[in-house]
């Protein structure tokens, strides 16, 4: 396979710290490494998600020192919930600092009350404008019903990249997120913006699977050169953007 085309990041993964995954950081980082993977994200839940970890867990991971993450890079953040129609997170901005790696993300009904197209869109904008924010995570699910293209078009200004969530789209428990992904890669194709897809594993078998992913990669025309996945170097500027 052409080194553009391998597959070494996968940056959206739960331990079971998130309260509702099955596997340590240990087994994770374990797992990631066996898969040839050579940039690894751990993101447990933010602290408004019911059954994860608290603020002291976020606090202290930068003790989780890597003596056992050789020849992989491993990157402990959080995938923090959008709480309101402005964008704002559920963690203060001393603790982001902290993070190696932050995804925010809307779960229905889990701190967010649904809005109007508008306020949706608004909230997702508002998070991508926050610097220690890097990815919004699964921005498909039709029950909180957002504008696309202003969607895309803030993800280029701000350079905070959209996941392509291949969980969304294998379990099928948000609505419409096939089609609603379909919608965001072509205009992320009309746009030249890039994506990274995230597998959101909650257990070691999870990691790094892609597949129906890159199927509506495929069916879209998706570059891959786009998907930053394949692009460590390009991946890793949007991660420091705040450092920039």
């Amino acid at each position: 396979m052409d080194k553009q085309y391998l597959y070494t990041a996968d940056l959206h993964t739960h331990t079971i710290a998130s309260g509702h995954a099955k596997n340590t950081i240990k087994e994770m980082v374990e797992s990631a490494r066996s898969r040839g993977l050579k940039l690894y994200g751990i993101t447990d839940h933010g602290v408004t998600m019911p059954g994860t970890c608290n603020e002291e867990y976020f606090s202290n991971l930068c003790n989780e020192k890597k003596d056992y993450f050789e020849d992989i890079e491993v990157l402990l953040g959080v995938e923090l919930n959008i709480i309101d129609y402005d964008g704002s997170v559920d963690m203060p901005e001393e603790d982001l600092k902290k993070m190696d790696l932050t995804i925010a993300s809307i779960h229905n009904t889990i701190g967010y009350t649904p809005g109007t197209k508008e306020q949706n869109t608004s909230a997702y904008i508002g998070a991508m404008k926050n610097p220690y924010v890097n990815i919004i995570g699964h921005p498909d699910d039709g029950r909180i019903e957002i504008d696309y293209e202003k969607l895309v078009l803030a993800s280029k200004e701000y350079k905070t990249l959209l996941e392509l969530n291949n969980n969304s789209i294998s379990c099928g428990f948000r609505l419409n997120a096939r089609e609603n992904d379909i919608k965001m890669l072509k205009l992320c194709k009309k746009y030249e913006v890039p994506i990274v897809i995230g597998s959101d594993a909650h257990n070691t078998d999870n990691i790094s699977k892609n597949s129906d992913a890159l199927e509506l990669v495929k069916e879209t025309g998706f570059d891959k050169n786009m998907i930053l996945n394949y692009n460590l170097e390009l991946l890793k500027t949007y991660l420091n953007k705040y450092k920039l």
